[in-house]
């Protein structure tokens, strides 16, 4: 077969699909090729619009067959957007999908072996469940402020006013601030030029409480007709708390250091299963409040918790699964590197009068080993759930010297799970039990706990 070059087309099999959500097929010679948008099962026709030496990378043109499973995506801009990767199929095959995913990264990178995995807990509704949304602002080529998602893997934004996983009060919130900025003459910010005003649109709504925190990333001090936002903000049932946050830096980090509060609290309250937690605009707060009860319920089963047992949560955040494991254990200890995070543990922990919880501020590799070296302090249970770069080597280092008879490692990235999971497995302990949790529906990210025991 001839070489294959830019623009060459075919007709594909589609026999896979990879990390990203892509299928995978092959042409006759066995060349390998990755088409976005394209399912199992699907016969397509495909345009090549990248080469490498032995695989490359196809468009996907028209379908000459469609895949069992391929469904129509109840939102127009679904395949343009890069939230949704996968609202094309049908959702109990996203689920499979992930499974496999989850099974295949334990296996190949983690060399993980004779282990228990239940399939991935989905949910009965998986539509409008986010409880954060963040719209980027900006103006289109006819001069009109556009707010929605930026397209995948670009910064090109997709304007959309209705989007089918973020919670159906997000639509009203836009509109009025964008009517505040047509009729005002407030600026989007350019991020070509680094001038303009208004970068994103940060909200948040409370599940249980209904509680709604509205809050401008601003390039700026201030901003103009303040009195007039927060006047049509107000009128919005449950609204709590108005804010600027600002980011004056020429950056792709969305949310800069710095919270004024314009209106109301500082932040809103909402629950999870039992526990009352106040989010603030910097909070990390799971943005799926129904599939994060059921994540931490499974956390706290994995951890096996005995009267008198102590606990380290390492990366807690703003305290969710710390408060979760504290309704068991006799002492649970939090660290996180986010000082204002830690704060809001602080308050989280007061606000459920729960006394046997303390935090600390620092990086998890750090305040671990010292803690261990200094005091000799010990764990019975220890708890990660680290950012998507996985366990620093130091803090699994100094896990594996403290020997704890469990660790409960919860995870957004199942590639370094699997990873750190490989080195714990050298260093005495066994993985026993793995549950994947779709908190993302639609997308190709899956959340997954792993219990490991220590191997006597």
């Amino acid at each position: 077969m001839a070489e294959i070059k830019k623009n060459d087309e075919f007709v594909i099999e589609i026999m896979d699909l990879g990390a990203d959500g892509e299928g995978i097929g092959k042409l006759e010679n066995g060349y390998t090729v990755f088409v976005k948008d394209a399912l199992i099962g699907d016969v397509a026709k495909i345009k090549i619009i990248k080469t490498k030496k032995n695989y490359g990378y196809g468009r996907l043109m028209s379908l000459v067959q469609a895949s069992p499973f391929r469904v129509e995506a109840p939102c127009p801009v679904a395949r343009a957007c890069g939230g949704c990767q996968i609202m094309h199929l049908d959702y109990a095959e996203q689920l499979k999908y992930k499974e496999n995913k989850l099974r295949n990264l334990l296996e190949r990178v983690g060399k993980v072996k004779d282990y228990e995995m239940a399939p991935v807990i989905g949910m009965k509704e998986p539509y409008y469940y986010r409880n954060k949304a963040q719209f980027p602002v900006g103006r289109n080529k006819d001069g009109m402020i556009v707010t929605g998602f930026y397209a995948g893997r670009t910064h090109s934004i997709i304007d959309t006013t209705h989007c089918f996983i973020q919670h159906p009060l997000n639509e009203t919130l836009v509109a009025l601030v964008r009517n505040w900025m047509e009729s005002n003459g407030v600026e989007p910010y350019d991020e070509s030029t680094g001038r303009g005003l208004v970068r994103h649109i940060l909200t948040r709504v409370g599940k249980r409480t209904g509680e709604v925190m509205v809050c401008l990333v601003v390039n700026g001090k201030d901003i103009p007709a303040r009195e007039a936002l927060i006047g049509a903000l107000t009128k919005v049932e449950g609204m709590t708390s108005i804010s600027l946050n600002v980011n004056r830096e020429k950056t792709n980090v969305i949310l800069g250091p710095t919270v004024k509060t314009l209106w109301g609290k500082d932040y809103i309250t909402d629950y999870i299963g039992d526990i009352c937690y106040q989010i603030s605009p910097l909070s990390f707060y799971q943005v799926n409040p129904e599939q994060t009860q059921v994540l931490y319920s499974k956390a706290l089963e994995f951890a096996g918790l005995k009267a008198g047992d102590v606990v380290w949560d390492l990366y807690c955040g703003i305290g969710t699964i710390s408060l979760f494991l504290a309704q068991k254990a006799a002492r649970v200890y939090g660290v996180e590197i986010v000082p204002q995070a830690i704060e809001d543990a602080k308050k989280n922990a007061e606000l459920n009068h729960m006394d046997n919880v303390e935090f600390f501020v620092g990086k998890a590799e750090e305040v671990l080993p010292r803690k261990y070296a200094e005091d000799g302090v010990y764990a019975d249970v220890i708890v990660v759930d680290p950012p998507r770069k996985g366990c620093d080597a130091a803090l699994l280092e100094c896990m594996v010297e403290m020997k704890p008879e469990r660790i409960v490692y919860v995870s957004c990235d199942p590639a370094t799970l699997a990873r750190d999971v490989h080195y714990l497995e050298e260093h005495g302990y066994k993985v026993r039990r793995v549950q994947g949790v779709d908190m993302f529906p639609h997308s190709i990210h899956c959340e997954v706990i792993c219990l490991l025991d220590h191997v006597k």
